[in-house]
């Protein structure tokens, strides 16, 4: 795998991340954007990387509706003030190389961020994961015990919010934290409908509207409209 830069009209560079595959007849483009902005290329045997770039830039338009549409990830830092579960967090950072921040608004809750400063990022992602799981999991306390998960997976995922597999398990991208509690808890209760009913049918959506309650439609409104915002972070 080698690599290389895409520019926007931003000015912003893209990694091309370059994989050659025997069986592939087309090159194959995947722009990522979570958990890094990146552009994955796959090539068919023999397919040089000039083609490809050739062929990337008569994608531009359409690379560019991609990653415009998804925010640009925003570094956090020790003090940063940040919303999950719908409060705001100030990040603190304490452990080897702990940068000293002036106190904040007392109305500010801390998030203490322990660890060495250059995996600040990291450890606050898996704190706020951890978090997650924890919310998760007092939403099920309240959930019919015959509809409840064998197993819930906390993940990082670009294109899906949640999946329930056929064995009772539960998937859920952390990145709900970031969203409104309201929408974090629609689509639990979505994944946990699919435990009865594993298809979209108008049975599944009146298991949704019963386990979730009024304002279905309005929750789902926000997600298509704002999900690509949870992203910006790490």
């Amino acid at each position: 795998m080698t690599n290389d830069r895409f520019t926007l009209s931003t000015g912003e560079e893209i990694p091309i991340l370059f994989t050659t595959k025997t069986g592939v007849r087309n090159i194959i483009l995947r722009p990522k954007v979570s958990p890094k902005r990146e552009l994955h290329v796959t090539l068919p045997r023999w397919t040089g990387e000039s083609r490809a770039m050739k062929f990337i830039a008569e994608k531009q338009r359409w690379l560019e509706r991609i990653y415009r549409k998804a925010p640009e990830k925003i570094k956090i830092k020790p003090g940063d003030t940040i919303t999950v579960f719908g409060e705001e967090y100030r990040l603190l950072h304490t452990g080897r190389g702990a940068i000293s921040c002036a106190p904040g608004a007392e109305d500010i809750r801390p998030l203490q961020i322990m660890g060495s400063i250059e995996f600040f990022e990291r450890r606050a992602r898996d704190k706020i994961k951890e978090m997650f799981l924890g919310k998760v999991k007092e939403i099920l306390a309240g959930v019919p015990r015959e509809l409840r998960p064998s197993k819930i997976t906390v993940r990082d995922t670009a294109s899906r919010w949640g999946s329930c597999s056929s064995t009772g398990a539960i998937s859920l991208s952390y990145r709900l934290a970031f969203a409104p509690p309201a929408v974090m808890r629609y689509v639990i209760m979505h994944e946990i409908a699919h435990r009865k009913h594993m298809d979209h049918s108008p049975k599944f959506w009146h298991q949704v509207s019963e386990l979730y309650g009024p304002g279905v439609e309005r929750v789902k409104t926000w997600l298509a409209k704002n999900g690509q915002s949870l992203h910006r972070y790490f």
